[in-house]
């Protein structure tokens, strides 16, 4: 049992060591807006985009999940969800249309051996 013991301390203590830490989310003021880096807890990054100074999303914001693949280009402007979105899921991918912040239009589209599928 004492051995039992000391290996699991062990094993924990090495883990312990070897244990990432997370990285911490940027947050860069470039002139009237402010650049974000979110991270993921592996520390890949899970978007980037802008914040104006009064702490609303505005511009371009991309989504990217833990490996590292885009799922999504979103735009806004003063907080406002605007002009065409795109999500990536496997081989689909969605285009949402916005205006005035609400759904206008939703188009998906199969890829399949290079040749795009509108549906």
């Amino acid at each position: 049992m004492r051995k039992l013991l000391v290996v699991f301390t062990i094993s924990l203590l090495a883990g312990s060591a070897f244990s990432q830490e997370k990285v911490q989310d940027e947050f860069v003021k470039e002139g009237k807006v402010i650049k974000a880096t979110l991270y993921h807890e592996n520390g890949m990054v899970a978007q980037t985009g802008f914040y104006t100074l009064d702490n609303k999303l505005e511009g371009e914001w991309i989504s990217y999940d833990a490996v590292g693949n885009k799922t999504a280009v979103a735009h806004y402007k003063k907080g406002n969800k605007v002009g065409t979105w795109y999500f990536y899921q496997g081989n689909e991918i969605k285009e949402v249309n916005y205006s005035n912040s609400k759904v206008a239009k939703v188009t998906s589209f199969k890829i399949t051996d290079a040749v795009v599928i509108s549906n």
